[in-house]
């Protein structure tokens, strides 16, 4: 499309290519955005910051026409515009990146990017023009990827990359991206900031969404911070360090991210010898220990979630042995786990673990019904006050248990999902990336909440993909590589460098 004298693709007497001034959202009992200004300047990375729920996703699908604000003005070069759906914003050059893919997996990778755009002849699809249109768009953003690929057989990583590509095909001159790493490597986000400097050189506008302080610091050139649907500062990144951010962040200092306490390592609870699934994982062999936060670290596919999903019945074994309390055991089914006092809080919360159309309740009850029943009835008043008490105990911010999963925020989310599989009393609680697209405020609660249950006498097991949590919360690290265990490392002795050297063996 062509420039307009309105839209994003120009820029405003002050140099901004895109305003949003004194904007508010009301939502029924909950204001999200409270009078917040942000202004976007062409060539530059702007970073959001803030806690999950304070309220940088409800001001970008504003900014992307997904809703509408209740007050304030949207201006796009300039010129006040209102947006009545995602494709006024994507006519006005503004394009979002959400974190949960749009993608349709059976179509190719261009007709994915062109979908209702697609190049005609004759009133046809014209496959050729659409290949050739694919494949300069991919070489202009140094992605190797086919153009007649279908998206569903690529990972996620150049899934993440087709929708940048789609994104770029509008001719988006301001670029939202939310938690765009959130599934990838660090090489693979290597790769991704490469693209995002070669966009910002062309001069479009990119809002940046991340929890992880290393990429804010990296990539951006602007940081702004918002705290409970307010706008609290913005300036250069250069005018932040990491105490600063987080303090803006959460209102307070954080004097200890990783509050790890020196908890009592008992007798040996979990035995696994020679664990394997086979074509997935081979010859895996530990000891978990009462008390004890077993670390395991390796790079996305070394098969650490596959350990976690073998060890609590969700794909049984195909050779080795396992032993709770010095006694073998089968597991083949998550109903037997939970038997012999397991419980798995898994990687994709949205994909495997929430019901998000369901409430607060009945989201944290699901797996304890049985064990507050009699005589065929559930007891349902003694498990609402269960309840409850988990959500004061684990701190889950929340208007109250009838609260609609979806409308709570990540860090909220994650810590109902906790509280679930703690009502079910378990003795070993195996924990798959527990603070993955949590705010810093929420991770430190989490992480406190896993040091007391380990002095509680809980055997946990951490699977993560950040070795700062790997190495500030665990006793000892298995690391992972190819599917197979290739090292341990006590506390003590354990390094960044270290788990790299055993990561990529």
């Amino acid at each position: 499309m062509s420039a307009h004298a309105t839209d994003a693709r120009s820029t405003a007497p002050g140099g901004y290519l895109l305003e949003a001034i004194e904007v508010s959202k009301q939502f029924p009992g909950v204001k999200a955005l409270e009078d917040v200004t942000l202004r976007l300047r062409p060539g530059s990375v702007h970073a959001l910051m803030g806690e999950n729920g304070a309220g940088k996703s409800t001001l970008m699908k504003i900014l992307a026409g997904v809703i509408q604000p209740t007050t304030g003005d949207i201006r796009a070069g300039g010129q006040p515009r209102r947006f009545s759906g995602p494709r006024d914003a994507q006519d006005c050059g503004i394009a979002m990146i959400h974190q949960e893919l749009n993608l349709v997996p059976h179509m190719t990778v261009a007709e994915n990017i062109w979908v209702g755009r697609e190049p005609r002849r004759f009133g046809f699809v014209d496959h050729a023009a659409l290949r050739r249109r694919t494949a300069a768009l991919l070489e202009q953003l140094g992605l190797q990827l086919d153009p007649d690929e279908r998206v569903g057989n690529l990972v996620v990583a150049n899934q993440q990359m087709v929708e940048i590509a789609k994104a770029v095909s509008y001719d988006s001159n301001v670029l939202i991206m939310d938690e765009p790493t959130s599934s990838l490597t660090e090489h693979e986000a290597a790769h991704l900031f490469r693209i995002i400097r070669r966009l910002r050189d062309q001069g479009k506008a990119i809002v940046y969404i991340s929890h992880k302080m290393g990429e804010i610091f990296a990539i951006s050139d602007e940081i702004s911070v918002f705290r409970d649907g307010r706008h609290v500062a913005t300036d250069a990144v250069s005018a932040f360090d990491q105490n600063r951010l987080i303090t803006l962040m959460v209102g307070r200092e954080l004097t200890q991210l990783f509050p790890k306490g020196e908890a009592k390592i008992g007798e040996t609870v979990l035995s696994a010898r020679g664990l394997t699934l086979e074509g997935v994982f081979r010859d895996v062999s530990f000891d978990l220990r009462r008390g004890e936060i077993l670390g395991l670290a390796g790079l996305v596919g070394a098969g650490r979630t596959n350990v976690a999903e073998t060890l609590f019945g969700v794909t049984p074994a195909t050779g080795g042995e396992l032993r709770i309390d010095g006694k073998p055991v089968r597991i083949t089914h998550p109903a037997q786990a939970l038997r012999h006092g397991m419980a798995l809080l898994t990687e994709d919360r949205k994909l495997n673990g929430l019901f998000l159309m369901l409430s607060v309740l009945e989201n944290m009850q699901i797996a304890s019904v049985r064990d507050h029943s009699g005589q065929g009835f559930v007891q349902q008043a003694k498990l609402s006050a269960t309840c409850a008490e988990m959500v004061r105990a684990l701190r889950v911010k929340t208007p109250g248990l009838d609260e609609t999963m979806e409308n709570l925020s990540g860090g909220n989310q994650q810590k109902v999902l906790i509280a679930r599989w703690l009502m079910t009393k378990p003795r070993i609680l195996i924990l798959d990336e527990p603070t993955r697209g949590v705010d810093v405020g929420a991770k430190a609660e989490i992480h406190r909440l896993m040091s007391e249950l380990a002095e509680q006498g809980l055997a946990i097991i951490m699977i993560s993909s950040e070795l700062p949590e790997v190495l500030g919360m665990s006793d000892r690290i298995m690391v992972m590589h190819g599917g197979h265990a290739s090292g341990f490392l006590d506390r003590a002795e354990a390094t960044q460098e270290k788990i790299m050297q055993l990561a990529a063996r």
